[in-house]
């Protein structure tokens, strides 16, 4: 307890050393999140909660908190949210056909031994649990997406406000191409360094290449990987498109932006 809060603090300090206000709000948005989370997967306990549902309104008010709360209400976080939601509405439905097909749902043999004392009769669909982890797993870097297209897409307005919207779309599209490959990769070294453990698990069991490739507990994080890639390759042009949108249509209404 004592190292997390040392950790804790000096994540705090620097922070507000770096970012100042905004960085102390983004450390608050963080606790608001892990609060938004917990209470996410406690109400999944109950049998007659909808997994889905849940996720949707979880998700929903972590971007808002991420977006919002950080960056204030304006014309880039307004987009950048629109853009998160019909996302996460679109991957849930991929989601949770991927989940299905697949069977990943429920515990690898390799993890009944540890829970085998636990009754596995919890009344929940773990079909949906699978897709709703996914998606919350996803949920952080398809709103960075989000609000990083938007951002530049707003200062390349302000300082060419005369730009078309086919013109601010096209500029979107390229900045979500130096975002994707980087995000990709983060998201791919991310998943695999956190379960570091997972391979040399695997491997003490004397596990062939194929047994790994197929195993439940590894094709659970490889999918994870891929829906999660997916998803920042749609908010790209779905941003560039809301948010050159937004802003086209802001100036022809001679609003401010």
């Amino acid at each position: 307890m004592n190292v997390l809060l040392v950790l804790a603090t000096i994540l705090f300090l620097l922070m507000v050393l770096i970012g100042g206000k905004k960085g102390a709000r983004s450390f608050f948005a963080l606790l608001l999140n892990f609060g938004v989370l917990f209470f996410t997967i406690l109400f999944m306990t109950d049998p007659n909660a909808d997994p889905i549902i849940l996720t949707m309104i979880g998700s929903t008010l972590i971007s808002c908190i991420t977006l919002f709360f950080i960056n204030k209400i304006n014309l880039k976080t307004k987009a950048a949210f629109l853009s998160t939601f019909i996302t996460i509405v679109i991957l849930i439905l991929f989601i949770v056909i991927v989940a299905d097909i697949s069977m990943i749902q429920g515990f690898g043999k390799e993890e009944i031994e540890e829970i085998s004392m636990f009754s596995m009769y919890l009344g929940v669909d773990f079909v949906k649990i699978g897709a709703s982890m996914i998606i919350m797993s996803t949920i952080g870097a398809i709103t960075d997406v989000a609000i990083s297209v938007a951002s530049p897409m707003r200062e390349i307005f302000f300082h060419n406000p005369s730009i078309s919207r086919k013109s601010l779309f096209r500029s979107g599209l390229t900045i979500g191409k130096d975002i994707l490959g980087t995000n990709t990769n983060t998201l791919f070294f991310a998943f695999f360094g956190g379960y570091l453990g997972l391979f040399l698990w695997l491997k003490e069991l004397s596990y062939s290449f194929g047994e790994i490739v197929n195993s439940k507990v590894f094709s659970v994080e490889v999918i994870t990987i891929l829906c999660a890639g997916i998803g920042i390759a749609l908010i790209i042009p779905i941003t560039s498109w809301i948010t050159a949108y937004f802003l086209v249509r802001k100036r022809e209404h001679n609003e401010s932006i």
